[in-house]
């Protein structure tokens, strides 16, 4: 009897993704855009975390922001009230987004105006981690309401991940969660990934976001 014929498909879509997303990327350093993918679960705060962000720095970049959802068009619309370019991307039932999905919201937007362009991934800490969308910046929202052992649950997307934002810090003292320790299962993870705690909320922490992200902008648009 003949062998049978195995094609792992996960692996042949993830390097045909993979290379795609290099093309995106290289064609965003062209054109001086800095491209940041957010991601965490649902209800950590990324809408928040980017309004605030966006009225802090929407007078000194021009940015525009990508929402990714299964469905609705909420969070586009919060964001396109704050005067900033915005489009709402359906992913048909997906839990992620990858490279040539981000190549046609970022057609559909018009992008080679801005500075910065914020994908807003679908909630899930899981599906966003494993397709690469062709951002030079990846983002992970952890909140203070999920616990600080979501590092060792879900290891993927923080070692995805260039910056972890702890959100929700003004929740504190009602969670039992410990920061230190949080900070040092992220550090075994990933050493390189910085973290910053914030509270979208009150502001705090924001500024420190805020100026990363200028630090990135600099470097994309001098690189």
């Amino acid at each position: 009897m003949d062998s049978v014929k195995i094609l792992e498909v996960k692996k042949s879509v993830l390097e045909d993704n993979d290379a795609d997303a290099v093309v995106l990327r290289d064609s965003l350093k062209g054109d001086g855009v800095l491209y940041v993918n957010i991601m965490s679960s649902p209800g950590s705060g990324k809408t928040t975390t980017l309004s605030a962000v966006i009225r802090r720095l929407k007078d000194e970049l021009k940015i525009g922001v990508m929402e990714a959802d299964i469905d609705s068009d909420v969070d586009a619309k919060t964001i396109q009230d704050l005067g900033v370019r915005s489009i709402q991307l359906h992913t048909g039932g997906m839990c992620h987004l990858d490279a040539d999905m981000s190549r046609q919201g970022l057609k559909e937007m018009g992008s080679e105006d801005l500075d910065l362009v914020f994908l807003e991934n679908v909630g899930n800490l899981v599906c966003p981690a494993e397709f690469d969308t062709g951002a030079q910046e990846n983002v992970c929202i952890l909140s203070v309401p999920e616990g600080d052992d979501k590092p060792l649950k879900y290891p993927l997307i923080f070692t995805k991940c260039n910056l972890v934002l702890v959100n929700k810090i003004d929740a504190l003292p009602v969670f039992d969660f410990d920061m230190d320790a949080v900070k040092e299962h992220i550090a075994k993870i990933n050493p390189n990934a910085k973290v910053i705690p914030i509270s979208a909320k009150t502001g705090e922490g924001v500024d420190e976001f805020c100026d990363w992200l200028r630090d990135k902008v600099k470097e994309q648009k001098n690189g």
